[in-house]
């Protein structure tokens, strides 16, 4: 069906039509004409509807416009997937949010938190105030970090060990195996650092589980959901609707980072990653973010409970802090002010200290490639927007986009 059938009537669901529209002007103007985006898709959905949807630009060089069909690499936009899995896990009884990690993980038993050396001097390491627990990873508290934050010692040790290589030697063993040997950034709680958490926490959904991850995201989260477009490489047949990707390159602007025909996505890789492994579709996401807006449910598939949609969706920072307050990354996919984080989700906690129209209590992420999503249970409000650009922090759109999107609410 084509999606124009089921966008609800223009101006219904409590939108100005025309505000909306001036979204895909926006999107062509600014960033399609100029050249800084190949293409762009957003959707925006209310009580369960989709109420816009549009695409501009073209899916691979000189090649057929951005449509419904086209699959998008969502990167770290898998973490609240996983988040789910795992929490799927925690309801019926098989592992606690509050668990240490070396129960399921005993690679992590005997890990420290770095007090010196590195590079070719062994590490010197101090025992962690705290144990690793799952809530950690799921908050990106864990102490551990991402090779390519380049500001210690701790994850030039993962570039020289190649550890996230997605298509190196390790799989999602030897990688938990790896990191097991590296000392932490900080006793887990202590901080938060954008990190391989959520690929660690894809090791426990398959060590609880006693499925491969891609198995588990297919059966139990995928088919339910009628997610017929999601998966961590793309099938032969759908392989030509995959997207080309670009990174920007100081001096040289824009240039091809993965060609859509020839794309690393088409293989599935050694290493599994749930922190960022997924391809999927503007139209897949949406039912994934209606899930999640309808307290865990879609058209009869229950996949979490409702109160643990709640409880995933509050700030689990200790003491209530926020990012702003509680951050030693160099990165994050969220703004830092006025933010919490939860059991897989970025949770607004404070509008006026964010600057950017929104709710308390909406929740969201993005992926490295510029794609983002984000849920407002309060205004029953949810958008997917969709490109291929990294790092994520280019440009301002996705502030842009929300900002346009609340500014359309009558």
């Amino acid at each position: 069906m084509n999606i124009a059938t089921k966008i609800a009537k223009p101006g219904s669901h409590g939108f100005d039509a025309g505000r909306l529209a001036r979204i895909d002007d926006f999107l062509r103007e600014t960033y399609i004409d100029s050249g800084k985006l190949a293409n762009a898709q957003i959707l925006v959905g209310r009580d369960g509807e989709v109420v816009h949807f549009s695409s501009v630009g073209a899916a691979r060089e000189g090649g057929k416009p951005v449509d419904e069909t086209s699959l998008f690499r969502i990167a770290s936009m898998t973490k609240p997937v996983t988040s789910i899995a795992f929490m799927m896990l925690v309801e019926e009884g098989k592992v606690a949010v509050d668990t240490p990690v070396h129960h399921v993980l005993p690679e992590f038993r005997n890990i420290g938190v770095y007090n010196g050396g590195g590079g070719s001097v062994p590490f010197v390491t101090k025992p962690t105030a705290e144990p690793m627990r799952m809530v950690d990873l799921l908050r990106h508290t864990s102490g551990l970090t991402y090779s390519f934050q380049n500001r210690s010692n701790v994850d030039a040790a993962y570039r020289e060990g190649k550890i996230e290589n997605w298509h190196g030697n390790l799989d999602l063993d030897g990688f938990v195996a790896a990191l097991g040997q590296i000392p932490l950034e900080f006793s887990p709680g202590e901080a938060w650092n954008y990190s391989v958490s959520t690929d660690v926490l894809g090791a426990v959904v398959e060590r609880v589980s006693g499925m491969k991850l891609p198995e588990f995201f297919r059966t139990r989260i995928f088919a339910p959901l009628k997610m017929d477009d999601s998966f961590f490489a793309v099938p032969a047949d759908k392989i030509d609707r995959l997207t080309d990707c670009y990174t920007l390159v100081p001096g040289k602007g824009r240039v091809m980072y993965d060609r859509g025909a020839e794309s690393a996505w088409s293989v599935m890789p050694k290493l599994v990653s749930g922190g960022g492994g997924l391809v999927s579709t503007s139209l897949d996401y949406h039912r994934f973010c209606r899930m999640c807006l309808n307290g865990g449910e879609l058209d009869g598939a229950r996949i979490v409970g409702r109160k643990t949609i709640e409880l995933m969706t509050q700030n689990h920072l200790p003491g209530g802090s926020d990012l702003a307050a509680m951050s030693k990354s160099l990165f994050s996919e969220a703004a830092n002010a006025g933010t919490g984080f939860g059991l897989g989700f970025a949770v607004n906690i404070d509008v006026a200290r964010s600057m950017i129209p929104g709710s308390v209590g909406e929740y969201y992420w993005g992926g490295m490639f510029s794609t983002a999503f984000f849920i407002d249970p309060v205004e029953r409000l949810t958008m997917v927007f969709m490109t291929q650009m990294s790092p994520s922090n280019t440009y301002p759109i996705r502030r842009e986009l929300k900002t346009m999107i609340y500014s359309a609410l009558t």
